[in-house]
C-alpha cells in the first residue's frame, strides 16, 4: 500500500533537492536563495521498489498574520496534516540550529511519525551536523547527501515500516503512478495550463476549480513560482490542472529566479495541451496578453481566453468588443478563441469555462477524412487558383491530414516552393471556416508531387 511522505524543514536545506531525487525529475525550482519554494507540490517518489506519494513545501519560517510567510506556514501545515511520515530535513553542515529546535518541538506536538534527515553530508563533512541532530529527541538521523544521491538506502530502510501502513492522512489513496495513467491513451488527464501576467488571479482562479484555498494567493504580485499540477475530476473527466508563474516581458525579466520561473511555466505549456490565458478585465487585453497568446500558438496549444475580475470591470459591453475586435486583428491564426467572462474571486462565470476547454479540445484533437479534403482542395482551387511561377501555374494534387493535436495538413502541389504563404493563410482560413476549426493552431506542409509514374514497369 502507498503512503505519503512530507519533506518539512527550514529555508534552504536541500527539501526541493531531495524532491526531485525521489520523484527522478527535476520538477522543483531549485536555487541557492532562501525560500524558493512557496506552493506545496506533489509528485510520485520511489527509492528501489518502495513507492509513494510524496510533498515538497515550503521553508518553516515565522511571520505575522495574514502575511506571506503565514500563508505560506499553512500550507505547509496541510501537508503534514496530508502525511503519513514527515522527513524533517536540516543542513549537516551548518548543524542544528535554535529554527530547527523550534520547528522539531512544533512536530512533535502534531503527533505525526517524523524521520530527521541530515542532508548535505557528502564525504563525510557533514557528520558533526549529524551528531547534533540526535539533541532533538526525533530517534536516529539519516545522513543523506540530496544532490549527489548518497544515502538512500539508508532513508529506504526508514521508510520501509511505513509502506504496509493504509495511509492516515486525509489525502486518502495516492495519486495514481504514471505508468497507469499512461496504460490506456484515452484515460490519459487532459493537460490543461493556466498561464497569465502576475497578479491577474491565476492561482485563485485554479483554487475556485479545485473547491479548496490549493494554492497560495494574496494581494502581492508573482506569488506563484512553481508550475504546480493538481490531479482534479470534472463531470467524470480526469484533469491534470497546472498553476504557473506569470509571464512579464522578457527585458523586465533581469533576477535568476524570475527566468527559473518563467522557464518552468514555458515548459507547462508545452507539455499542456489546452492553454487558459488569464486576462485582468480591469486593464483589459494588453500587448503582453497577446505575446503570452502567440506563444501558446506557436507551441501549437489550443486556446482559450479567460477575462477574469469581470464583476469589478467597467463598460464590460465595450470591453469585450474591443477584446474581440482585438483577437481578431492580432491573432488571425486561431480565429474564434472562445471568450469566457468570469470572476474567480465570487466564481461567476466559471461554470462557462470547463465546457469551453472540452470544446476546444476536441477540435485540436479532430480528424478529417481524405474525401472530404480533397473534395474541399478542389472546390478551394476552383474558386481561387494559385498564382503562376514562371508562367507555370502551380497544381495542387493532392491533400491528407497528417496528424492532429494540433490538426496537421500535408499538400502535394507540382511546385511547392511556388505557393506563397499569402495562399497558405488563405488555405489555413478556408479549414477553419469550412470544417469548424474554432480557436486552434492549423498547419499546412506543402510537398512535392512526385513525378514518376506508379503504372510504368521499372
Amino acid at each position: 500500500m502507498s503512503f505519503t511522505v512530507a519533506v518539512i524543514g527550514r529555508p534552504n536545506v536541500g527539501k526541493s533537492t531531495l524532491f526531485n531525487r525521489l520523484t527522478g525529475r527535476r520538477q522543483a525550482l531549485v536555487d541557492d536563495t532562501p525560500g524558493v519554494t512557496r506552493d506545496r507540490r506533489e509528485g510520485q517518489g520511489r527509492i528501489a521498489d518502495l513507492e509513494f506519494r510524496v510533498i515538497d513545501t515550503a521553508g518553516l519560517d515565522q511571520g505575522p498574520e495574514q502575511s506571506l510567510q503565514a500563508r505560506m506556514q499553512a500550507q505547509t501545515e496541510r501537508a503534514l496534516k496530508d502525511a503519513d511520515v514527515a522527513l524533517f530535513m536540516i543542513d549537516a553542515r551548518t548543524g542544528v540550529t535554535g529554527m530547527d529546535e523550534h520547528f522539531a518541538d512544533r512536530l512533535r506536538r502534531a503527533g505525526k511519525p517524523v524521520i530527521v534527515v541530515a542532508n548535505k553530508c557528502e564525504g563525510g563533512k557533514g557528520e558533526p551536523g549529524r551528531l547534533e541532530a540526535y539533541a532533538l529527541g526525533l530517534g536516529d538521523p539519516v545522513a543523506v547527501s540530496a544532490e549527489h544521491g548518497e544515502g538512500l538506502n539508508e532513508l529506504y530502510e526508514a521508510l520501509k515500516p511505513f509502506a504496509g501502513s493504509m495511509g492516515t492522512g486525509e489525502a486518502g489513496a495516492a495519486a495514481p503512478a504514471e505508468e497507469e495513467i499512461a496504460a490506456e491513451d484515452a484515460a490519459r488527464p487532459l493537460q490543461l495550463a493556466v498561464i497569465g501576467r502576475p497578479n491577474v488571479g491565476k492561482s485563485t482562479l485554479v483554487n475556485r476549480l479545485l473547491g479548496e484555498e490549493r494554492m497560495l494567493t494574496g494581494p502581492e504580485a508573482g506569488i506563484t513560482r512553481d508550475a504546480i499540477s493538481v490531479q482534479w475530476t470534472w463531470n467524470g473527466h480526469d484533469i491534470q490542472l497546472i498553476d504557473t508563474a506569470g509571464l512579464r516581458r522578457k527585458a523586465r525579466v533581469t533576477e535568476k529566479l524570475e527566468s527559473l520561473s518563467v522557464g518552468d511555466t514555458l515548459n507547462a505549456v508545452r507539455f499542456a495541451e489546452v492553454v487558459v490565458l488569464v486576462v485582468d478585465a480591469t486593464l483589459g487585453l494588453e500587448k503582453q496578453d497577446l505575446s503570452i497568446a502567440r506563444l501558446v500558438v506557436e507551441e501549437g496549444r489550443a486556446l482559450v481566453l479567460a477575462i477574469n475580475k469581470w464583476d469589478v470591470a467597467k463598460d464590460r459591453k465595450q470591453m469585450l468588443e474591443d477584446i474581440e475586435e482585438r483577437l481578431e486583428w492580432s491573432l488571425p491564426q486561431v480565429r474564434g478563441v472562445p471568450v469566457v467572462t468570469c470572476s474567480a474571486l465570487t466564481g461567476k462565470g466559471l461554470e462557462k469555462l470547463l465546457p469551453a476547454v472540452f470544446r476546444v479540445y476536441g477540435l485540436w484533437n479532430r480528424r478529417l477524412t481524405t474525401g472530404d479534403l480533397n473534395r474541399w482542395l478542389a472546390a478551394v482551387e476552383d474558386a481561387h487558383p494559385p498564382p503562376t511561377v514562371k508562367g507555370r501555374r502551380v497544381r495542387l494534387r493532392y491533400m491528407t491530414q497528417a496528424k492532429t493535436r494540433p490538426p496537421t495538413f500535408v499538400v502535394f502541389a507540382s511546385q511547392p516552393t511556388g505557393l506563397p504563404e499569402s495562399y497558405l493563410r488563405y488555405m489555413v482560413g478556408g479549414l477553419r471556416d469550412a470544417f469548424g476549426l474554432q480557436a486552434v493552431p492549423i498547419r499546412i506542409h506543402v510537398r512535392k508531387t512526385s513525378k514518376k509514374n506508379p503504372y510504368v514497369r521499372e
